[in-house]
């Protein structure tokens, strides 16, 4: 495989979690020691997630018991977007959150309200989980029908799990966003803002980043609109079909993140 052009000048590293280096939270084999080598090379890197069940602070320490070099300042999640992202557009609106896991943490500065609450401001969509059922769907339908935002983690149809792929909120959102005539704000991947914002962490340009997913699209595809150069892994929700269907074509696919050293040694 032919070295992208921009390889060879990456000092940063945005890495998804779910998928590239877990499944279910378990270590995908090599991935440790991967991330072990990326560390000691001096690269900076960036864990950035849709998960939406569980904050910064429960992933780094989940990961970190596994023998990952990381810790919650490494990460970027969906909800922390989410919640920088009202702070700058609603300061002070009125959301109820519509989520399987508890995030409260990393929701700082946020108000929320039950969605039974009258005067919403903003309906705001996490994860899918048992929480997404009819009645708690049609009431942020009622809300937006009386004028709510509707403000998106992620637009993720479905993720793997131990039991095979499993329905997102990706899946949900597209239908209240037909039956309302409203269109979501996403916060998360493949929101141009969310990588932006792992770039400024880094303090690197997006010619010096590369961005490692399994998913073609939110993962690599936007990230290689958004100028990184992007490495898709045929690990987590990959599926061949996906692949041939995709909106463009990935810089680099590899078998699973534990090729990456290599691939960057490639390149020097």
């Amino acid at each position: 495989m032919r070295s992208h052009p921009d390889t060879a000048s990456v000092r940063a590293l945005l890495i998804d979690i779910d998928g590239v280096l877990t499944v279910s939270w378990e270590p995908l084999p090599g991935t440790v020691a991967a991330l072990r080598e990326i560390r000691e090379a001096g690269l900076g890197v960036a864990l950035v997630t849709n998960t939406t069940s569980r904050t910064r602070a429960s992933i780094a320490s989940t990961l970190a018991r596994s023998g990952f070099p990381v810790s919650a300042q490494d990460i970027l999640t969906a909800p922390t977007a989410t919640a920088r992202f009202l702070a700058d557009h609603w300061p002070g609106a009125r959301c109820t959150l519509l989520n399987s896991g508890n995030i409260a943490e990393d929701l700082a500065g946020v108000t929320l309200v039950g969605a039974e609450a009258e005067g919403v401001d903003v309906v705001v969509l996490g994860g899918a989980g048992p929480e997404f059922g009819y009645a708690e769907l049609n009431r942020v339908f009622g809300h937006l029908q009386r004028g709510a935002r509707l403000v998106a983690m992620h637009r993720n149809l479905y993720w793997r799990t131990d039991d095979g792929l499993q329905l997102d909120a990706g899946a949900f959102l597209a239908g209240l966003e037909k039956a309302s005539r409203t269109e979501a704000q996403v916060t998360g991947k493949p929101s141009p803002a969310f990588f932006e914002a792992a770039l400024a962490r880094l303090g690197v340009g997006a010619d010096e980043a590369l961005m490692v997913g399994d998913d073609i699209e939110s993962d690599v595809l936007a990230a290689q609109r958004a100028g990184l150069t992007g490495v898709l892994v045929k690990t987590g929700k990959y599926l061949p079909e996906t692949h041939r269907a995709a909106s463009g074509t990935p810089h680099h696919v590899i078998e699973s993140f534990a090729e990456l050293p290599a691939l960057l040694r490639s390149a020097q």
